[in-house]
């Protein structure tokens, strides 16, 4: 439910800022779209996951900036901010990857490490 919502809500403001007029290039406005796509799935993907947080709120204030730009009709800043959020929220992903795979990879060390103590007590 909560998925379709924002599918919902993107693909409006994907139709708001496709109808804006002015000097808004369409490769800007689909930056933007693009960018808001990337950071909605990515606030799906870390939930209230720390890793990635601050990358995270970084992007979601990045591409505020670039919707207020557009809204502005300043296509340069528009083109900036949109780039910037996208960046922000693909590095909030990947600190998040990071995170899993280390601890994973704790796991697996510790698991060897409990394996080998057993295979040294079973040794004369």
């Amino acid at each position: 439910m909560n998925r379709n919502v924002l599918a919902i809500a993107g693909a409006g403001t994907v139709a708001l800022m496709i109808g804006c007029g002015g000097s808004i290039s369409p490769l800007t406005k689909e930056r933007v779209a693009r960018s808001e796509n990337t950071v909605q799935q990515a606030t799906q993907t870390l939930g209230n996951n720390e890793a990635g947080a601050l990358d995270l709120q970084r992007a979601k204030e990045n591409l505020s900036q670039a919707k207020q730009a557009i809204g502005a009709e300043n296509d340069k800043r528009a083109n900036r901010f949109a780039q910037q959020a996208q960046l922000d929220a693909e590095l909030a992903l990947a600190k998040a990857d990071t995170v899993s795979s280390r601890k994973a990879a704790d796991e697996v060390l510790a698991s060897i490490e409990v394996l080998r103590k057993e295979a040294a007590r079973g040794t004369p």
